[in-house]
């Protein structure tokens, strides 16, 4: 399937240029080509970790990791993303949820992308039970349709300026990574043939270079700002395409 991981490339640029996996894209894209469905929860959420890795790294070592913005949010994501990977879920459902989640993280994006490049240092503190809360729900969507729920966090924390662009930038980060690990655990309780994972291996290999290209080009070439948008168009593009292969 050379189309699909061409495109599988093109996501992971697209995604770790901002900071974040793409597992929500990954799904749609193995929805679409028919993989079975059994196994691409995992798939998507190997996929993050691959990808998001390299920008955990980046940031952190860069001095961006705020550990008080981040550590609520994983306080009330970790049990969640895990008790929602473990969840069955029927197949019609699934492409409901994920297309509801494509639809609201692109209109997220969209309507905050110029944030990414915000110079502003004022911010305003979040109360910690807020934060539990926030990691809570998304935790919960996260494991249940197998994405990371970074695409949702970074536009919140945005949205309530809740700390600094780069710390908001690497604590998506991070909570894409840990909750892609937990996710997949849970995911991994059901009836995963992980032998099937294998053969779908080039997927992994790709979104590695692809993850590899996005961060250098959020480093080095274009403005945060672009990429967001960018990325944003394609979330709704996607949303639109599973929207039209669920209700038509």
């Amino acid at each position: 399937m050379p189309l699909l991981a061409i495109l599988f490339l093109v996501t992971a640029i697209l995604y770790s240029s901002v900071g974040f996996g793409g597992g929500s894209t990954y799904l749609a894209l193995l929805l679409i080509w028919g993989v079975p469905y059994f196994i691409f929860p995992v798939i998507a959420l190997s996929c993050n970790i691959i990808v998001v890795s390299g920008n955990c790294f980046n940031y952190i070592r860069a001095g961006n990791l705020n550990l008080r913005l981040l550590i609520p949010y994983l306080i009330g994501s970790i049990p969640l993303a895990y008790i929602g990977g473990s969840l069955p879920i029927e197949k019609r459902l699934f492409e409901i949820l994920l297309f509801l989640v494509l639809s609201a993280a692109g209109t997220l994006l969209l309507f905050n992308f110029k944030s990414y490049d915000d110079r502003e240092e004022s911010y305003r503190k979040v109360s910690t039970l807020v934060s539990i809360l926030i990691g809570a729900v998304l935790g919960f969507i996260s494991g249940i349709v197998g994405i990371g729920g970074g695409i949702f966090l970074s536009p919140i924390l945005f949205l309530i300026k809740a700390g600094r662009p780069k710390h908001i930038v690497t604590t998506a980060s991070l909570f894409i990574l840990i909750n892609s690990i937990f996710g997949i655990i849970g995911q991994l309780t059901k009836n995963t043939v992980l032998v099937e994972v294998l053969n779908y291996w080039y997927l992994l290999a790709v979104v590695l270079i692809g993850g590899q290209v996005g961060n250098f080009l959020n480093l080095k070439i274009f403005p945060t700002r672009i990429l967001a948008l960018v990325t944003a168009f394609l979330v709704l593009f996607v949303a639109i395409r599973m929207g039209f292969r669920i209700f038509y």
